[in-house]
């Protein structure tokens, strides 16, 4: 079957703010499985809280909107369970960042097979303009009235040290690329991780600050495989600041690993015979 943009369309009406960053990220990914042609019932979507999650709503593939926090938990039983599925997890920068960071590094350093993009609008939109993680510092917002007193986070040089086989940032005001980037993880086997760069049009509008100064790594040469070279860069943020694969490496997934994952998905396996009478003699 020829995977079409109409067959990944829903009747759900769309309540995103004009202007909003997400309607990059969604269009990004319906190109990419329309591109790469994936079957909609292969691929299940996993949203947190934030204005983010509604994106399981614009998409007719599989999808779970999750408590905040924890599309990472999600994602990985989902993988598990039956590897066979495409598992993408998104997230926003105070879900993912906030109140889900102790789920990051672990992920990363297992290496499980999903993909985990962030909306990094760097403020709280869902709920009007609160200070997150990767907030700037001195920046004025609704809890921070005098400014912002922290330093933010540094999402990629977290993800890299954690042992992250992809990592990759991107700019919801640059399609194409954006596009690109999804399809590159998508392909990837491993614990992928994609931060973009997503401006909140309403309470903090980044479009002409990340326009005038995002460049792309991989047409200035970039070497991917370098850790070094990656970490280096994940730390440039100012005049110019770079987009694109900071790095990326092959190794074994944490799926590999398991001996009793090997075979069928677990999900599709046959347990009508299974004798679970010891288990249940433990529990008394």
């Amino acid at each position: 079957m020829k995977v079409t943009p109409a067959v990944l369309n829903t009747k759900a009406t769309n309540t995103w703010c004009p202007g909003c960053g997400n309607f990059s990220i969604l269009t990004a990914l319906k190109k990419a499985i329309v591109e790469l042609n994936i079957r909609p019932e292969k691929v299940v979507v996993i949203t947190g809280i934030g204005c983010h999650g509604k994106l399981g709503d614009y998409i007719n593939v599989n999808s779970f909107h999750t408590i905040h926090g924890r599309v990472l938990p999600l994602a990985t039983g989902i993988k598990l369970a039956n590897r066979e599925l495409l598992v993408i997890g998104f997230a926003g920068d105070g879900d993912a960042y906030a109140i889900g960071l102790g789920h990051l590094p672990h992920a990363a350093r297992r290496n499980i097979d999903i993909k985990y993009i962030v909306h990094n609008n760097m403020v709280f939109g869902l709920t009007t303009g609160q200070v997150t993680p990767t907030t700037p510092k001195g920046m004025k917002t609704r809890s921070t009235p005098y400014g912002n007193p922290e330093e933010p986070l540094n999402p990629l040089a977290l993800v890299l040290t954690s042992g992250a086989t992809f990592v990759a940032r991107g700019f919801s005001g640059n399609l194409s690329h954006l596009t690109w980037l999804f399809k590159e993880a998508i392909k990837h086997r491993g614990f992928a991780f994609i931060d973009v760069l997503q401006p909140c049009y309403t309470f903090y509008n980044t479009y002409d600050f990340f326009r005038k100064r995002v460049y792309d790594l991989q047409k200035e040469g970039h070497d991917i495989t370098d850790f070094d070279a990656a970490l280096k860069k994940a730390y440039e943020w100012g005049e110019r600041i770079p987009i694109g694969i900071f790095y990326k490496v092959s190794k074994p997934t944490f799926e590999d690993e398991i001996p009793q994952l090997q075979g069928s998905p677990m999900a599709l396996r046959d347990i009508s015979n299974v004798d679970v009478s010891k288990a249940y003699g433990l529990l008394k």
